[in-house]
């Protein structure tokens, strides 16, 4: 009796480390890891092993999940300022004798090719909070100054190389950090005005400034070229235009019901260029139609107000800021990937989140849900 006393159930050792886990959250994620599977399956049957390899990236990402997600916030926050000098000197050292692959220097060798920039993915919004938590209750305008620097270094590292998408990400991170911590709106919609005037005589002037021969500064080349074939795909239909045009036909050929699973002809002949990884919501257009996006996005909405949620209810200001910069990074990814499909926007080589092949996108994804049901866990131990 006293060994039956004694002895702990072994689901009573394990039950711990799921308390507190984000059960809205969770949900989301499956749902949205259900969908990628789905259409991996579909799209990437006949590409080798690319659902297989699909799966096991999820189960990666899902494995560092659990594994942030038992870091309480406080130790997160100690982990920010190394962090952000790791990765800034892994894109520097990438600056100095990094891997160059179609024209891009974006990958380091350390025993394994590694990627630098995915780290300020998380490495940013991390360093940011850390910042303004530091600068609680006396912010001053100096200090925004002092933020913009900390996210204008790894910014220009990164376009550098150039990869224009993870900028676009980590600029997006950051911003929202800054935003979060209280931006004065009179910073804000200056900037914003300029930007839609610059699209305005962008879209009036197309026939001049795309005109052959013109070059424009400070952007690269490609950079410039892509912009041009978005606002008219038709000038290079075979060539740069090509994958704007076949998404917009995969999208459109769907139609409200779609044409069913593993029944796009689009996507199976191959029409849709790179269609298990950025161009595949072309691809779950066609066989989904308008209500299979109607779907995918009111889960990708699901997520991102649950996750803003969490960082409303987040205990300290550095969770706040933490919880609700990682949640836009989920918006930005899935905004400038539908976008860019659709026509929209420039094709700067963004994944879906979860639906998109990509092992180094998925750890990222895992260990910013990680963040997240840290933050929700912190949240229900402070309450309790």
């Amino acid at each position: 009796m006293a060994d039956q006393f004694g002895t702990t159930h072994p689901w009573r050792r394990i039950t711990p480390w799921f308390r507190g886990f984000d059960g809205p959250l969770a949900f989301a994620v499956f749902l949205l890891v259900g969908a990628g599977l789905l259409t991996m399956y579909s799209v990437g049957f006949d590409q080798g092993s690319r659902f297989e390899d699909h799966g096991r990236n999820m189960l990666l990402a899902g494995a560092i999940m659990f594994v942030v997600a038992q870091i309480p916030p406080q130790r997160l926050m100690a982990l920010a300022l190394p962090l952000y000098l790791l990765g800034v000197a892994l894109l520097i050292a990438v600056a100095v004798f990094g891997i160059t692959k179609k024209g891009a220097q974006r990958w380091l060798n350390v025993g394994v090719v590694i990627q630098p920039s995915e780290i300020l993915k998380i490495a940013v919004p991390l360093m940011l909070a850390w910042w303004f938590q530091k600068r609680e209750g006396q912010l001053r305008p100096p200090d925004f100054a002092v933020a913009l620097v900390l996210l204008a270094l790894p910014m220009a590292l990164i376009v550098k190389q150039p990869d224009l998408g993870t900028g676009l990400l980590v600029l997006s991170a950051g911003m929202s950090v800054i935003f979060f911590a209280g931006l004065s709106w009179r910073w804000i919609v200056p900037p914003l005005l300029l930007g839609v005037l610059g699209v305005g005589l962008l879209v009036g002037f197309e026939p001049q400034l795309c005109a052959d021969g013109m070059r424009w500064p400070v952007l690269h080349d490609y950079q410039q070229q892509r912009i041009c074939t978005l606002l008219d795909p038709s000038r290079d239909p075979l060539g740069k235009g090509f994958h704007i045009i076949q998404g917009m036909i995969a999208i459109g050929s769907g139609g409200f019901w779609g044409k069913g699973f593993m029944q796009g002809t689009q996507t199976h002949l191959e029409f849709i260029p790179e269609r298990t990884t950025d161009f595949i919501f072309a691809s779950f257009s066609e066989e989904f139609g308008l209500i299979g996006n109607f779907l995918l996005i009111v889960g990708f909405v699901f997520l991102i107000l649950r996750g803003l949620m969490i960082a409303l209810e987040a205990p300290t200001l550095f969770s706040r800021l933490l919880a609700g910069s990682i949640t836009l990074i989920f918006f930005t990814y899935a905004f400038v990937n539908m976008g860019m499909v659709s026509g929209i926007l420039p094709v700067v080589g963004v994944p879906l989140p979860f639906i998109s092949y990509g092992g180094t996108a998925m750890v990222t994804l895992g260990m910013a849900l990680g963040i997240l049901m840290s933050i929700a866990k912190s949240k229900r131990l402070v309450q309790s």
